[in-house]
């Protein structure tokens, strides 16, 4: 484990017991047993570590929703999207907590645009499960259905975070589901349609360039300790700079990263760029 991953870790574990506005970066460094110069040079504020520690929670969230989707899709992988979401909450309940209020009354911009980023990458997701499921008989309502989603998921997000007694996540992710099927079968008003430009703009995601990917590719490389990893994401960084292997090859050379926590956004991205540009 790399000193910000401990940090991120240690921090975690001190905003659960105590809330994040409540500690300081003085009892971070304390609970981390590291100097206080340690810990600058890994993050430069306490509002930069509470956004990489926001990143790494939406990461492993995305990054999960994207490889269930990316396999073959039934009704049944409706449920374990809404599942893996749920139990995300409650592992995280803390730090879900924080970002469902912060987002609601924080005037920090970086913050509020890094949620955006997340949710429209979600909103396609979304999206594809949807068209994969339903096809072109949700042509007309997909938007307003994807909406209506996300509204349902908030709502059961607040009853899991807020609700001290015990949930049933199996429950709550099968009666989503046949929510979400009944509203795919009966909408007839659509209030988001093609027309909303505005309001549809979030399902149409800019893709990583592949200079952004081989900067990332070499940060992993550095911070990474497992052989496999290290020799896979070689092969795929060379993949990168000139295309040799074949498109099984990559995909196993992605299965072979994604199982690293420090690694899933990486796989993520790089099966959205070759699946772009293959």
């Amino acid at each position: 484990m790399n000193k910000k991953q401990l940090i991120m870790e240690k921090a975690l574990e001190l905003f659960a017991k105590q809330g994040i506005k409540e500690t300081s970066v003085q009892q971070i460094t304390e609970y981390c047993g590291i100097s206080k110069g340690a810990f600058y040079l890994s993050f430069k504020s306490k509002d930069e570590l509470i956004l990489s520690i926001i990143d790494h929670f939406m990461q492993l969230i995305t990054a999960d929703l994207d490889y269930t989707v990316s396999n073959r899709i039934t009704k049944d992988t409706l449920y374990q999207i809404f599942h893996k979401i749920f139990d995300a909450f409650l592992k995280h309940r803390d730090l879900a907590k924080f970002l469902m209020i912060e987002q609601t009354h924080s005037l920090n911009k970086e913050l509020l645009s890094r949620m955006q980023y997340y949710h429209r990458k979600t909103d396609v997701a979304f999206l594809k499960v949807m068209e994969k499921i339903y096809g072109e008989s949700i042509n007309e309502i997909k938007y307003d259905l994807i909406y209506s989603i996300k509204g349902l998921i908030n709502g059961y997000a607040n009853i899991i975070l807020f609700n001290s007694g015990v949930i049933n996540l199996d429950l709550a992710a099968k009666s989503l589901v046949e929510k979400v099927d009944i509203l795919a079968k009966n909408i007839t008003i659509p209030f988001i349609t093609l027309e909303n430009e505005e309001m549809i703009q979030d399902f149409f995601v800019e893709e990583i360039s592949k200079d952004e990917l081989l900067t990332l590719l070499d940060t992993t490389l550095n911070e990474i300790e497992g052989s496999i990893e290290k020799e896979s994401l070689l092969i795929l960084k060379e993949h990168l700079i000139e295309p040799t292997h074949s498109k099984a090859i990559i995909n196993g050379l992605i299965e072979n990263i994604r199982s690293n926590p420090e690694c899933k956004w990486l796989a993520y991205l790089l099966r959205i760029y070759f699946r772009i540009n293959s």
